[in-house]
């Protein structure tokens, strides 16, 4: 009898194991509420969209942001068609024109044709998001090129000012999106950023905001615009002594986070469906493929990081046809290849677990709170799933319970075949979701083993799906030269023409370094040469080292062009292609 009220005293006991002591940084319940959207729609929208450039010079007159049908329900409808949580809206761009009739701005729509001054796009926004279920959220850049008062300490309060309007007219706001960029106001000064000042406002009036920067201190730029998270990405990164923009830690950091960093700033992975971030008519035939989309899919979201994708709004006001099409036939796919979770059917377990509340089943409800647990100290738990007859798939689909921080540092991923077991991934950091791609295998069973952690792991969720879909195109090589920093280009036609302009494109992902200033000149014989632009920056290319087509106010009559790169992002820079464009 007593043998017997021992055994029961442990199944008990075990039955009622308490938790796993959080690890490490650890989220806020917004951060997971954020990271549980997993995708959200950015839109570029201001002058720009009318005049083609990338970072307007604040100079702009305010008639020059006309839309002429402006349909931000079509945008709601069109995110939340494809997917997306949540939409943020360039609100105020480095060019310093807001789209909302800013009271601390001469430089807004308010001073504009359009609407006769009454129009407010943040207004038609917000009231969009609330009717379509969506979160609102803006971006407003502290940089600007047109306020006077911008490099002088009276600027941090009219941003400080600026940011309180937007966030106090328009309801809630989920995302604060701080651009880190500082370059040179109208005055020709640079501007000293109070970002503690900043910071405040935006918890004043919304404490659950997640706010964006290099550093956070809601999420952190993920290092590139290319759409690619670490392969190893911890949501941890140390903060102290960095500062966004120019002071942020070094771009590999911020795409694969710091193992115990002091803070917990997830990655946003935030990269545009066109090669630039405003809407062009000449990017129509350029917006990103379904299959390059899943890619980005797999390396953003699927390694734990949330995706930001850019759709800018044309200069009717509406997301392009191109666009909205692709969004659709994107998540189609995301669709088909998520639809059949082949785990569910499978018997579960675990080679360790620390009690009936942390049992291995809970892998399988679809509860992101329940989740499998080992014993502290478990050696290299696993876990087991046993299929009644065998399955076919190429995704692996792992999730940690990330209120308890994170804390898997590698995992190995075996199939039994012929009754034999196979190694087919052996991957790194999980975090809230790690999709891994995996060769299409059919197994009766698949082992997962937790080769290294920090502490018990805490996985909430393990699937499985084939995708027949995707296909990697990371095969082809690009040709491209690499140049000495001081190396200038020269193009030359066979006969004098008129000229309307240049394109040069770096190489692939700007390897090898890319021309940030340059001077162009032109001849018509090779050897007087006559300045066209002494000095010219192509914006954002070391951020986003993609084509960069210039094209000139008036056509210039030569036969040779002439680039020489006045400031390089390296000691040499790379060339894919530079030619006229006639």
């Amino acid at each position: 009898m007593r043998r017997l009220i021992y055994i029961g005293m442990g199944v008990l006991l075990a039955g009622c194991s308490s938790a796993p002591k959080p690890y490490g940084a650890l989220p806020t319940d917004a951060q997971v509420q954020w990271q549980m959207m997993e995708t959200n729609m950015f839109v570029h929208f201001g002058p720009n969209t009318f005049t083609g450039a990338e970072w307007g010079t604040g100079k702009e007159i305010e008639d020059t942001f006309y839309p002429t049908d402006l349909d931000c329900r079509q945008w709601a409808a069109t995110a939340r068609a494809a997917g997306f949580k949540g939409i943020i809206i360039t609100a105020k761009h480095h060019d310093g024109f807001c789209l909302w009739p800013n009271p601390v701005s001469s430089h807004t729509v308010a001073q504009s044709s359009w609407m006769n001054g009454q129009g407010d796009v943040l207004r038609e926004l917000s009231d969009a998001c609330r009717e379509y279920g969506l979160k609102f959220g803006v971006y407003i850049s502290p940089w600007d090129r047109n306020d006077p008062h911008y490099g002088t300490p009276e600027y941090n309060e009219v941003y400080r000012k600026t940011l309180e309007h937007a966030h106090t007219s328009y309801g809630d706001v989920f995302e604060q999106w701080f651009d880190g960029a500082c370059g040179e106001g109208p005055t020709g000064k640079k501007q000293v950023y109070d970002w503690p000042l900043f910071h405040g406002e935006v918890r004043k009036h919304h404490p659950n905001a997640i706010m964006f920067s290099d550093i956070g201190p809601g999420c952190r730029w993920v290092g590139n615009e290319s759409g690619r998270a670490g392969r190893t990405n911890w949501s941890a990164l140390n903060v102290t002594g960095f500062t966004p923009g120019a002071g942020a830690p070094p771009q590999d950091t911020l795409n694969s986070g710091n193992v115990h960093g002091e803070a917990w700033v997830p990655a946003e992975t935030d990269v545009s469906i066109r090669p630039g971030w405003f809407y062009r008519d000449s990017e129509n035939d350029k917006v990103k493929s379904v299959n390059k989309l899943l890619q980005i899919y797999y390396e953003s979201v699927g390694r734990n990081s949330l995706l930001l994708l850019n759709v800018p709004a044309d200069t009717r006001g509406h997301i392009h046809e191109v666009d909205s099409v692709r969004l659709m036939a994107y998540r189609a796919a995301l669709d088909s290849i998520f639809s059949a979770d082949l785990a569910q059917g499978a018997s579960i377990s675990a080679s360790d677990t620390r009690g009936r509340k942390f049992a291995a089943s809970n892998m399988l409800d679809g509860d992101y709170c329940s989740y499998w647990a080992p014993h502290d100290g478990a050696s290299t738990p696993s876990i087991t799933l046993t299929f009644p007859e065998p399955r076919t798939f190429n995704r692996v689909v792992l999730q940690e319970y990330i209120p308890l921080g994170q804390r898997v540092k590698s995992f190995t991923v075996e199939v039994a075949t012929d009754g034999s077991w196979q190694t087919i991934a052996h991957e790194t950091t999980i975090g809230y979701k790690r999709i891994v791609l995996t060769p299409t295998v059919t197994a009766s069973a698949v082992r997962i083993t937790f080769d290294d952690a920090f502490a018990c792991p805490a996985i909430s969720s393990l699937q499985l799906y084939q995708d027949n879909i995707y296909r990697d195109e990371n095969q082809a090589v690009a040709r491209f030269d690499t140049k000495s920093a001081a190396e200038p280009l020269v193009f030359s036609l066979e006969n004098i023409a008129d000229i309307a302009g240049f394109r040069y494109t770096p190489a692939p992902g700007g390897q090898e370094g890319v021309i940030i200033t340059y001077r162009l000149e032109s001849s018509l014989d090779g050897t007087a040469w006559t300045t066209v632009h002494a000095e010219k920056m192509f914006d954002n290319i070391v951020n986003n080292p993609v084509e960069q087509d210039v094209t000139f106010d008036v056509p210039v009559r030569a036969r040779h062009i002439r680039l020489t790169p006045l400031r390089v992002s390296g000691d040499t820079y790379a060339v894919s292609d530079f030619s006229a464009i006639l």
